[in-house]
């Protein structure tokens, strides 16, 4: 069967390729650049937690070296602390899902503003910060250690066509040719050449939000914590800016800046540099200046995600970024939900309805990331009607820090309840902390061959997860527990399942009674819970989750165009 074609080799579709490839599907990246990525410092990606567990359970070896986790976050307005947060590792506060759970942090309350300074803040997971580049190479290497991915440089894609059987591309640079393959996604950036072909509509607003940026090695009054000071108090402070730490005592600093403003001069921003610094530290310190820059913030949605067998994704598909919300997230994200989408119709085929599932899923989570962000901006930007629209002056800080940490309708991992793949509601179907379409809970579990591993750890391989709440396993021999009780039952029901699954013992999950049953998709969404085993239940939500059966395959192409072009690459 031919490839997967990816167009686009930013961190979407590099990260695309190696779900797909992890998946046993053959890719081919086509990519118009040469194959590296000039450092840029002042560039930088915020990961959440669970595109960060992407990153690292695809083989993105730069995260640990090159990233730095915050241990805080701080807002100042004015000359006054309107709030510090304590962040933490995503394994101790409730997992990578973000689904909302936040244990006590260790020692430290967080302290408010007036009043507040006694009330202790929960802990939060910490995003995970480094330079863009850093990531791209890390999938790039990655995807070097692929067989099943081909990357190749210096393609430019000026031709796309559909059949019945697949679709077929050309490329031009120095080695033009024509690919052929069984899907092609577009990664391709803001100006999508996919998008264009595909005569996609991509509306929306421009220049929401102007940023100058700079990275520089200081040192700062807040050892790796992230912070936010709106209305800083000396002169030519503007309306906000952020300080938020990268390794090696680097630190990327961001100002706000009207959005039809004059442009600014390398001068201007040295000034700028200069006076933040002096406002923190009482008089500016010795540093390195790395990099800077200025960047303008659009927010645009395509119409459409899929056009028979080509799809977006990525900037492609959305530009997003107001108020700390990351569009590099959302684009990881998007690449997560098609992988398996596409990997399942690779191997089994697939039904219209699991296919579709991925606009209807992403485009609409995006497009409430999009309201919320457009409705925020009204609030936070225009000064006034704060306290009538969320009750509390404080709310103002809440609802910037959301966007910034990924919390709440600004940055929290986005929950599918109206998905065409969610299950016919049942009797059966029981209660757990995690809502029906959010991401599970990263829970300790057990796998029939004894290896006790964490949930995500089992993610992206293609496979439905079943999982057995089961307390006290973790005490038994696996010898015993695996022919005692439920276990022979659910065995035999999940080895029936329509699509591939694994059974996964866990001793405990939120909200979940003990032998409830979990179903969970590969990308880490929870399908439906079940209170104990029902094998109907539980094969009806598998094959709703799969999209129902797959569509027959189309007849064998005999045209001269298809016998031209099946066999060139």
């Amino acid at each position: 069967m031919d490839p997967v074609i990816v167009v686009g080799a930013g961190p979407v579709g590099l990260a695309l390729s190696l779900c797909l490839a992890t998946q046993g599907v053959p890719v081919v990246v086509l990519d118009e650049g040469v194959g590296k990525d000039d450092p840029r410092p002042a560039r930088t990606a915020v990961l959440r937690p669970d595109t960060a567990a992407l990153m690292a359970r695809l083989g993105c070896s730069t995260l640990r070296d090159e990233g730095a986790w915050w241990v805080g976050w701080r807002q100042l307005r004015r000359k006054q602390q309107m709030r510090q947060l304590p962040l933490g590792d995503a394994d101790e506060v409730g997992g990578a899902s973000g689904a909302g759970g936040a244990g006590a942090g260790p020692g430290g309350a967080g302290s408010g503003g007036a009043g507040d300074g006694d009330r202790a803040e929960a802990v939060f997971p910490s995003p995970l910060h480094l330079p863009q580049h850093a990531l791209t190479r890390g999938l790039r290497d990655a995807v070097a250690r692929h067989d099943l991915v081909r990357l190749v440089t210096d393609s430019r894609l000026d031709s796309l066509e559909q059949d019945a059987r697949g679709v077929t591309v050309h490329t031009r640079g120095p080695g033009a040719t024509w690919w052929r393959g069984s899907h092609v996604v577009g990664c391709d950036g803001a100006r999508s050449t996919v998008r264009k072909l595909l005569g996609v509509r991509f509306p929306g607003r421009t220049a929401v939000e102007r940023h100058a940026v700079a990275a520089l090695r200081v040192e700062l009054p807040w050892p790796g914590e992230a912070v936010l000071h709106r209305q800083p108090p000396w002169r030519g402070g503007g309306q906000e800016v952020a300080a938020r730490p990268l390794a090696g005592g680097v630190w990327r600093l961001d100002w706000l800046l009207p959005a039809r403003g004059e442009l600014v001069t390398p001068e201007a921003l040295l000034t700028r540099v200069r006076d933040t610094l002096a406002g923190w530290c009482g008089e500016t310190p010795p540093y390195d200046l790395l990099d800077t820059g200025v960047y303008t913030l659009h927010h645009r949605l395509a119409r459409r995600w899929r056009v028979g067998r080509a799809f977006l994704a990525g900037d492609a598909a959305h530009l997003l970024g107001a108020l700390g919300t990351q569009g590099l997230d959302e684009g990881l994200r998007d690449a997560d939900n098609l992988g398996w989408k596409l990997a399942h119709a690779w191997h089994h085929g697939a039904s219209e309805t699991l296919l579709d599932s991925y606009q209807a899923e992403r485009r609409t989570a995006v497009a409430a990331r999009l309201r919320a962000a457009d409705q925020s901006l009204t609030i936070l930007r225009s000064g006034g009607g704060l306290r009538t629209y969320l009750g509390s002056s404080r709310g103002h800080d809440a609802l910037l820090a959301d966007g910034h940490l990924g919390h709440g309708p600004l940055g929290a991992p986005p929950a599918y309840p109206h998905s065409p793949l969610a299950p016919p509601y049942t009797e059966a179907h029981t209660t757990v902390d995690t809502r029906t379409g959010a991401p599970v809970d990263d829970v300790l579990v057990t796998a029939p061959d004894g290896m006790t591993v964490r949930l995500r750890d089992r993610l992206g391989r293609g496979s439905m997860l079943v999982v057995l709440v089961a307390p006290g396993t973790g005490v038994w021999d696996r010898r015993h527990w695996l022919t005692a009780g439920v276990m022979p039952r659910l065995a035999e029901a999940v080895a029936a399942l329509p699509t591939p699954a694994e059974l996964l013992v866990t001793e405990s999950y939120p909200g979940a009674s003990a032998h409830s049953v979990l179903l969970v998709r590969p990308d880490g969404h929870l399908v439906a819970a079940f209170g104990g085993v029902r094998p109907d239940e539980l094969y009806a939500a598998a094959d709703a989750a799969r999209g129902g059966a797959p569509e027959p395959s189309p007849a064998k192409d005999h045209s001269d165009r298809a016998d031209r072009t099946a066999n060139i690459n």
